[in-house]
């Protein structure tokens, strides 16, 4: 069961019926009240109302406390210790069941999973509608190096079409600031491509030769995932790598693949480029990219959310993230307001731990 602090005023609590409750039951309200950032003085409040019927005791109040509970919520607390002390010992709580990760698919499963995704991805731009959205590139920078220090240096927002497997980028704003003919080659920086296919594709088209093997079973936006490891060596990468616009080089890359269990669609792809040349600017590369389904007319797509890319010279580390919003069937541009959204909350691309 899960305790909610409900919002009421200090005249409703004077007049609600005492509550009863195990130390279970009150470790578990406090608890949700605390991640909930609920009031202290109206926590408190509300404990004037509860009636136990074990005993609480000096420890449990101590690990509260320690959890966040509040000053005045500690000190109802310890009233409640006071006046349920003759109680009978609340009863010692359940250890929590660990989770146990199923087996993995065995060996013939996997290369069926592998061969089922490899088609998806083939195939998967040429069942792509039409469409706009707004992509907002978000970007930052750490002159340390040490990804503890990152400063936010801009936001682009632009209109991205893409119409008969052609992407087309137009940008709208610069930190909310109307700008005309602009493109994100003039605007410098870090940028990356290759978000509506080409990624996934270049993974598991069968000349890149990726060498795939079981890792883990993970879980993104509630929905279970076979995970997978690649490796792809660099004779037979296609992973090209930029800096100052006229170097180039095509490293070997490694990463994970996250394919739902339920639909064989690939919903996360990492990338991550290794034995860059010692002499080329960048020497290390991170990518990450989400898939979302996503309305568009009738039907549901799965398309690009998020995308996350960092990247590092001799000293300095910048990053991208890079969201796709408001998808809208192409040609309805009218119909999406060119403002820059709020960041998604990271809950949307983060792997629930099991």
């Amino acid at each position: 069961m899960r305790w909610v602090l409900c919002l009421v005023t200090a005249a409703a609590l004077a007049a609600t019926a005492e509550m009863s409750l195990t130390v279970d039951q009150l470790v578990k309200f406090i608890r949700s009240a605390i991640q909930l950032k609920q009031p202290d003085k109206q926590v408190a409040e509300y404990l004037k109302h509860v009636k136990l019927v074990e005993k609480l005791d000096d420890q449990t109040i101590e690990d509260l406390q320690g959890q966040g509970a509040g000053p005045k919520t500690v000190a109802a607390l310890k009233d409640l210790g006071e006046t349920s002390a003759k109680l009978p010992s609340a009863a010692p709580l359940a250890p929590k069941k660990e989770y146990v990760q199923p087996p993995p698919p065995n060996s013939i499963e996997q290369a069926k999973i592998i061969d089922a995704a490899r088609d998806y991805a083939k195939n998967y731009t040429k069942n792509l509608p039409n469409f706009i959205c707004v992509q907002v590139t978000r970007r930052y920078g750490d002159p340390t190096g040490t990804g503890d220090s990152f400063r936010h240096m801009d936001t682009v927002t632009a209109k991205l079409s893409y119409n008969e497997r052609h992407e087309d980028y137009q940008i709208v704003t610069v930190n909310n600031l109307p700008v005309t003919n602009m493109t994100m080659d003039k605007l410098g920086g870090t940028t990356s491509m290759g978000e509506f296919g080409s990624m996934m594709r270049q993974i598991f088209d069968p000349e890149s030769q990726a060498e795939f093997s079981w890792d883990h079973w993970g879980t993104l936006r509630g929905r279970l995932c076979y995970v997978f490891a690649y490796d792809i060596d660099q004779p037979h990468s296609q992973f090209h790598v930029t800096s100052e616009k006229t170097l180039d080089v095509v490293p070997a890359y490694r990463g994970l693949v996250y394919i739902d269990k339920d639909t064989g669609m690939v919903v996360k792809i990492t990338q991550n480029p290794y034995n860059l040349p010692a002499s080329f600017p960048i020497q290390d590369v991170k990518l990450s990219l989400d898939y979302d389904f996503t309305k568009i007319g009738d039907n549901e797509f799965l398309l690009p959310l998020k995308s996350v890319n960092t990247s590092k010279g001799s000293r300095y580390l910048s990053k991208n993230e890079i969201e796709f919003r408001l998808y809208r069937k192409f040609g309805t541009e009218s119909t999406i307001k060119f403002e820059t959204p709020d960041p998604l909350p990271d809950e949307k691309t983060k792997e629930k731990k099991q």
